[in-house]
């Protein structure tokens, strides 16, 4: 049974000559004046549409939608880039190094305002997984050195020093920070399969980019409306119902629908350094499991002494290795039939499909809209037109084989890896799944000793806490 957390941090400082108010027990009023500032946000993004309403044309003509910034100069690129990479380095300091929740949310904040509204939200790190995608499969496609950059430094980090970039430099998770105020723990059976959506969304938008039809990542970015004050009324109110749900759920768009958290991830679970709640011993106070509002954090655990549990154990693995081909196989054939009504969202397949259609019809006059003027071009060149759909086709039916086994994979590595049995010794955060937020570092008790905080633990206290001492 866990004690509240308020009356266990005042009690942990009691006897401190140096005894304070928590910054970590009093800081509600600075959620909810985010609160308010977004709520002002949100409000302008979704009147900004009916503000200036667009003429109306007697032709039937529509006006084009912007769908990004005007295109910035080169040494601005440059200045993102290195201002990327100082943030990146800035953080790991503060979270490996000083081991700092303020320091993280004061560049969380400049984060926020610099990529996020300054910037407008682009080029931004996750959607530039799909200009990655489209330059490696369309030769005549030349991807700006900056987006490289936006996509290569994080995943670097992330090699070396865990989800750098998640913990204060993406503009997407300080924003559902700024909202967090009544954290409520996921369950486990819902949690589980909730994370499988990462990667099945990464596979999918690599998929409709890397074959130049859509760039569905940064199309449906629930939270790029909001830093640019407009955008379609449908993402307003989608960024708005996931920030509402963000009150009570820790960055619900960060942990069960963000690709390239998902690629962060994976690099996270081989990084050299990860983070370590306590700086000495765990006395296993369980403080740090309750102050993660992500569910990252992992209890001890020891592996199975018993021969019927190790044998148990590892018919449930032989189990789940001998359906992962299955899975693989299945997968690719559901890709491979979802392939042929995925391919009509390009628009040269979707001109095809119109100009079959329209095979043996007259040919439309008087005013044309632009369908029907882009028809009508078609029709002066049918066989350019279905030969290069017949390619586009071909390439989808080749991805909806690998997007299918992707999906299959995801599946079986979730079920092998809730079949291994790993050991613990001490509370501390996945790998996977650590923020790296240091939000634990402030409930610690030995971090608190550390920084004179609290006076240190008396010897039998500390021989209680941590058996493993006696004797030494």
């Amino acid at each position: 049974m866990i004690c509240d957390l308020r009356f266990a941090i005042c009690d942990l400082r009691a006897c401190s000559p140096c005894a304070r108010k928590s910054y970590i027990v009093n800081r509600k009023w600075l959620a909810w004046l985010g609160a308010v500032l977004l709520f002002a946000v949100l409000t302008s993004a979704a009147m900004a549409e009916q503000r200036f309403p667009p003429p109306e044309f007697e032709s039937g003509h529509q006006l084009p939608v912007a769908t990004t910034p005007a295109a910035r100069a080169i040494l601005l690129q440059y200045l993102d880039v290195a201002v990327l990479a100082a943030c990146l380095g800035l953080a790991s300091w503060l979270v490996y190094k000083r081991r700092s929740r303020k320091g993280l949310m004061a560049l969380s904040l400049f984060s926020l305002l610099y990529f996020g509204f300054w910037k407008k939200g682009c080029v931004c790190a996750i959607g530039s997984l799909q200009n990655v995608s489209l330059a490696l499969c369309d030769r005549g496609y030349a991807v700006p050195i900056g987006v490289v950059a936006f996509f290569v430094l994080p995943l670097v980090m992330a090699l070396f020093a865990g989800r750098s970039f998640c913990a204060g430099v993406c503009p997407h998770g300080a924003l559902q920070d700024l909202v967090l105020l009544k954290p409520i723990k996921v369950p486990l059976w819902l949690e589980q399969p909730l994370s499988v959506l990462p990667y099945i969304y990464l596979g999918a938008g690599v998929l409709f980019a890397a074959t130049g039809s859509a760039f569905i990542i940064c199309q449906y970015d629930p939270f790029v409306p909001i830093f640019r004050m407009s955008g379609r009324s449908l993402m307003v109110l989608s960024g708005a119902a996931l920030l509402l749900l963000g009150v009570f759920v820790g960055r619900p768009y960060c942990r069960f629908l963000c690709p390239y958290g998902a690629l962060l991830k994976l690099g996270a679970t081989v990084a050299k350094w990860r983070v370590h709640v306590t700086p000495d011993y765990c006395t296993q106070c369980r403080l740090c499991e309750a102050s993660c509002p992500f569910g990252a954090m992992r209890e001890p655990q020891s592996s199975p002494v018993g021969a019927q549990a190790l044998t148990k154990d590892r018919r449930r693995l032989a189990w789940m290795l001998a359906l992962l081909p299955v899975l693989l196989a299945s997968g690719a054939w559901l890709g491979h039939q979802f392939s042929a009504p995925a391919s009509r969202m390009h628009p040269t397949v979707s001109l095809a499909d119109q100009l079959v259609r329209a095979e043996g019809t007259a040919p439309n006059v008087g005013a044309l809209s632009p369908d029907d003027l882009a028809l009508e071009r078609a029709r002066q060149t049918p066989k350019e037109i279905l030969t290069e759909a017949a390619g586009i086709r071909h390439k989808f039916s080749i991805g909806g084989w690998i997007f299918g086994a992707w999906v299959g994979l995801v599946i079986g590595a979730k079920l092998i890896s809730l079949s291994v049995r790993r050991k613990r010794t001490d509370f501390e955060p996945d790998r996977g799944d650590c923020f790296a937020c240091a939000r634990c570092f402030e409930y610690c008790p030995n971090e608190l000793v550390r920084r004179g905080l609290m006076p240190a633990a008396a010897p039998a206290l500390s021989e209680a806490a941590n058996p493993s001492l006696r004797g030494s």
